[in-house]
C-alpha cells in the first residue's frame, strides 16, 4: 500500500509527492545504461577480439549476484529505508563504472578483469533494483501503479531509441571504454535526484541470520504459493533464459553476420525504444480493457516473433530494415507488458514483502542469465548464432502458452487483496 499525504486522494501522477524526482533519476540513469550497454558488447567484440563466449562470460558475471546474494537483498530491503539504498547504490555505479576508461588508459583492461568490475556493478544494481521496485507503491496509490510503471517504461523506451544511436557515435568517436563514462555520469546525477526525494518510510530494523533466512522462505512462499504470482514467475524464468541465449549471440550476429558497423548496431537497437515507446503509450488502456493477465500473454507471443524475424534478416540493406523492424517489434511487446506486469505484481502484495517478492523474482530472472549467457555463447560459436535466434524465439513462444494454460489468463487489478 503507497503511503499517501492527507487529503483528497490521490488521482493523478503529478499529485504524488516524490514521484516526478523518483521519475528523472530512472529516466536518467537507463539512457546511460543504454549506452553502456551497447558499449560494453562492441568492446569485448572489437576491443578485446573476443567472441559470443566472451560476452556471454561478461554478462554471466553482471549477473552473478543475483544468484548468490538475490534472497538476502530482499530481506535487507524490507527491512531499511529504501531512499538511502538507492542514493547510495547509484553513487556507488557511478563510481564503479569509471573503472572501465581508468583500465583501458593503464593497458590493464582484460576479459576477467571486465568480468569482475561487472560482478561488482551487479552487486549494486542488484540492491537498486529491489529497492526501487519496492519503493514505488511508497511513492503512488495502488491504483496509480500501471500508469506510474507506464511512466516508467515510456522514459526507458526514449532512451533506449536515443541511447543506442548516440553510443554508436560516442564508440566510434570516443573508443567503447570512454562511452561508458555517460553512464557513469548519469548515476551520479540519478543518486543526486533521489535525495530531493521525500515520503515517510518506516525506521529501518536490525536483522539477524537466523532471521535472513526465516524472511527469505517467507518471500519465496509468497511468490510461488500465489496462485497467479506462481505461474508468472515460473515462466519469466524461462523467459529470461531465452533472453539471455540470444543476448549472447546478437551481438557477434549483427556486427559479423550481418556486417552491422556499432553505429548501425545501435541505430537497430534503436528501433526497439521508438517500439517500446509505442508500447508503454497503450499499456495502461490495454491493460484496463483486456486484463494484465492476457495482455502478457499475448505480448510474450510476439516477443517470439520477433526474434524470428531476427532471425531471418541478411547481410543487405533489406536485411537490416528486417532486423530493426524485429527490435521494434520487440520493443512493442516489452513496452506493452511491463507495465502492466510490474503494476500487477506491486498491486498484489503488501508493502511489508515488497523487497522479497521483488528480489524473488529478478534475482532467480537474473540467475538464469548466469547459465544462459554462455550457453547461448558456446552454442552461438558451435552451430552458428542464426541457429541459436531460431530455438530461442521458439522458446519465447512455448514460455507464452504455457502462462496462457493457467489461472494468469484472468489476472488483473481486481485481484488487489486476494
Amino acid at each position: 500500500m503507497a503511503i499517501e499525504s492527507v487529503g483528497r486522494p490521490q488521482q493523478r501522477l503529478r499529485d504524488c509527492p516524490g514521484f516526478v524526482s523518483a521519475w528523472a533519476a530512472s529516466t536518467i540513469s537507463d539512457f546511460g545504461s543504454y549506452v553502456t550497454t551497447l558499449a560494453i558488447q562492441v568492446l569485448i567484440v572489437l576491443t578485446l577480439h573476443e567472441g559470443a563466449t566472451g560476452v556471454g562470460l561478461v554478462s554471466s558475471a553482471r549477473w552473478a549476484p543475483y544468484l548468490l546474494f538475490g534472497l538476502v537483498a530482499g530481506v535487507l530491503v524490507d527491512r531499511s529505508r529504501r531512499r538511502p539504498l538507492l542514493v547510495t547504490t547509484d553513487l556507488s555505479r557511478g563510481l564503479l563504472l569509471i573503472a572501465v576508461p581508468v583500465l583501458a588508459v593503464t593497458h590493464h583492461l582484460s576479459l576477467l578483469l571486465l568480468m569482475l568490475f561487472m560482478a561488482l556493478f551487479g552487486l549494486m544494481s542488484l540492491l537498486n533494483d529491489a529497492a526501487s521496485q519496492a519503493f514505488l507503491p511508497r511513492l503512488v496509490p495502488a491504483h496509480l501503479l500501471t500508469a506510474a510503471n507506464a511512466r516508467l517504461d515510456q522514459s526507458s523506451a526514449v532512451a533506449q531509441t536515443s541511447g543506442p544511436a548516440l553510443a554508436g557515435g560516442l564508440v566510434s568517436l570516443l573508443t567503447a571504454p570512454w562511452a561508458v563514462l555517460v553512464d557513469a555520469v548519469s548515476y551520479l546525477v540519478s543518486g543526486l535526484l533521489l535525495v530531493r526525494v521525500r515520503v515517510p518510510e518506516p525506521a529501518s530494523r536490525p536483522v539477524s541470520a537466523h532471521g535472513v533466512t526465516s524472511e527469505a522462505v517467507q518471500g519465496l512462499r509468497w511468490v510461488y504459493g500465489h496462485v497467479t504470482l506462481r505461474p508468472l514467475a515460473v515462466t519469466t524464468h524461462g523467459w529470461f533464459f531465452c533472453s539471455a541465449i540470444v543476448g549472447a549471440v546478437l551481438p557477434t550476429f549483427a556486427l559479423r553476420t550481418l556486417g552491422l558497423s556499432p553505429f548501425g548496431l545501435g541505430l537497430t537497437v534503436a528501433a526497439g525504444g521508438g517500439g517500446g515507446l509505442l508500447g508503454s503509450i497503450a499499456a495502461t488502456r490495454l491493460g484496463a480493457r483486456f486484463g494484465a493477465g492476457r495482455v502478457v500473454i499475448v505480448c510474450r507471443a510476439l516477443t517470439g516473433v520477433s526474434w524470428a524475424l531476427m532471425a531471418s534478416s541478411t547481410a543487405q540493406w533489406a536485411g537490416w530494415v528486417l532486423f530493426a523492424a524485429g527490435q521494434a517489434l520487440l520493443g512493442l511487446s516489452m513496452g506493452a507488458e511491463n507495465a502492466n506486469e510490474m503494476g500487477y505484481r506491486q498491486a498484489v502484495t503488501p508493502d511489508a514483502l515488497q523487497g522479497r517478492m521483488n528480489a524473488v523474482m529478478r534475482s532467480i530472472n537474473r540467475a538464469v542469465i548466469v547459465v544462459g549467457a554462455p550457453a547461448g555463447g558456446i552454442l552461438g560459436d558451435a552451430v552458428g548464432d542464426r541457429s541459436v535466434l531460431w530455438g530461442a524465439s521458439g522458446g519465447f513462444l512455448l514460455v507464452a502458452v504455457v502462462l496462457a494454460l493457467s489461472p494468469f489468463r484472468s489476472a488483473g487489478l481486481d485481484d488487489l487483496g486476494r
